[in-house]
């Protein structure tokens, strides 16, 4: 088993992975800017290094410092959780060259499926079933651009290859918008991504948002852990996630997490990693898959009982999967809240802070978050300050955990999203399931 391990993140995720290390007797080293000395996954490493000043290029996303923290600290690997560095493909390319371990897939992996365009190629290929589109990027051609977005039909979607989070994306409903769309989304793609190469889809009006965890052993074994309804989203960002999803069949689900799961066999996946689906009338559309941890993969430990992140390490160490598919078994319903630290009007970043601060508890329910009462919330980076995880033997029951819980937390000091997630979980059609992506923002008056 691993020795050593470089935390190469912050915040809830850091403290979770610290957790799952203890556990497997592996000594942690916490890196950390010089304004995040305080967190408390830092108070908890047997080593600390701080790598740079507050802003993420200085610190976080400072490859070289990253690098430098595990040289000096003997560590054998590197986990860089969500966000930050963890889909680089330079960076895991890096880490391997030094000599060390990246925890998740292979650098040529990562930069498959980072690539929207060769990612859609290769999950045709596996029989992953995608939205109608150009099957690859645009050229120049106008003519043909028009007859091609002509044969999808309209409203069609232009999206950058090298785009995420919502960014790169620009719908166009009608023909004569259509070529200045395609070339204002290559100069944003070529500004925000460097790579200004961009590709058409059919923009799908009502879907749901729907996706599959898996896991691969560096042995060809490859399994998923079901799915997640992440529809509850405000410009792109999710902010409420379940498993499983509500309506879903286990037909369709052996169906399509099946598929998946072959598609990381056939293109060698390793570690964790999601595919993430538009659902649109009984169908699935793949979008993109990420190849690293999800910030919501609690719901799905939650109805597995497979704790991810130890089977991430435990692969990284180079050992095969403990489970094979029909170990498999799905148990009850798990909902995530996620808590930003936002003014809930405004959706303005609300850092300070924290004066007091009460976790809820009970059967069923579950915080991860790395602030207590004095923390000062920065800010400079993401506003998500914790996830609130309910889980029961039915979806009514683990709704009904969640709001008592919602009830119970308090975060006094700053200001946070709370509200939002008292008045979705009191709402009849939510309530209900099946609700689709634009539901959230239909219902904050923001369409």
């Amino acid at each position: 088993m691993l020795s050593k391990v470089v935390i190469a993140n912050r915040g809830e995720i850091a403290l979770r992975i610290l957790r799952a290390c203890r556990e497997m007797g592996i000594r942690i080293v916490a890196v950390h800017s010089s304004a995040d000395r305080d967190l408390k996954h830092v108070r908890l490493a047997d080593e600390s290094v701080c790598i740079g000043s507050p802003p993420s290029a200085n610190s976080y996303l400072n490859i070289p410092a990253v690098i430098s923290a595990a040289e000096v600290t003997d560590a054998v690997a590197i986990h860089p959780g969500y966000g930050f560095l963890s889909e680089n493909a330079d960076f895991a390319e890096q880490v391997e060259k030094s000599g060390f371990i990246f925890i998740g897939p292979r650098p040529e992996t990562i930069r498959l499926m980072g690539d929207k365009v060769s990612a859609i190629a290769a999950m045709k290929k596996a029989g992953v079933p995608c939205v109608p589109g150009s099957d690859g990027a645009l050229d120049e051609d106008m003519d043909k651009n028009l007859q091609l977005a002509h044969d999808i039909s309209y409203p069609v979607i232009i999206k950058a290859a090298g785009g995420g989070g919502g960014r790169g994306m620009r719908v166009v409903r009608s023909e004569a918008a259509l070529l200045n769309a395609i070339s204002l989304t290559r100069n944003e793609a070529a500004a925000a991504f460097g790579n200004d190469q961009v590709y058409m889809e059919k923009f799908l009006e009502n879907p749901r948002h729907i996706e599959f965890q898996v896991l691969a052993d560096s042995y060809g074994n490859a399994i998923h852990l079901g799915e997640r309804d992440c529809s509850m989203q405000r410009r792109h960002q999710k902010m409420l996630e379940e498993a499983p999803a509500p309506g879903l069949s286990q037909k369709k689900r052996h169906e399509i997490g099946e598929r998946c799961a072959q598609a990381c066999r056939d293109v060698g996946y390793r570690g964790a990693g999601t595919f993430e689906f538009l659902y649109d009338n009984g169908e699935f559309y793949f979008i993109e898959m990420n190849t690293r941890l999800q910030v919501e993969h609690p719901v799905t430990e939650f109805i597995t009982g497979i704790d991810i992140v130890r089977e991430q390490l435990r692969i990284a160490a180079g050992e095969p999967l403990n489970y094979k598919q029909e170990d498999i078994h799905f148990h009850g319903h798990a909902m995530e809240c996620r808590i930003n630290a936002e003014d809930p009007d405004s959706f303005l970043p609300s850092p300070g802070i924290i004066s007091r601060y009460h976790a809820p508890g009970g059967p069923g329910v579950r915080v991860d978050t790395h602030i207590y009462s004095g923390y000062r919330v920065p800010p400079y980076y993401d506003s998500m300050v914790g996830k609130l995880i309910t889980h029961s033997d039915s979806r009514d029951s683990a709704m009904a955990r969640m709001r008592m819980a919602l009830d119970e937390i308090i975060i006094d000091g700053i200001k946070t999203n709370i509200p939002i997630h008292k008045s979705l979980l009191r709402d009849a059609t939510f309530q209900a399931g099946g609700t689709n992506i634009h539901y959230l923002e239909k219902k904050l008056g923001m369409c």
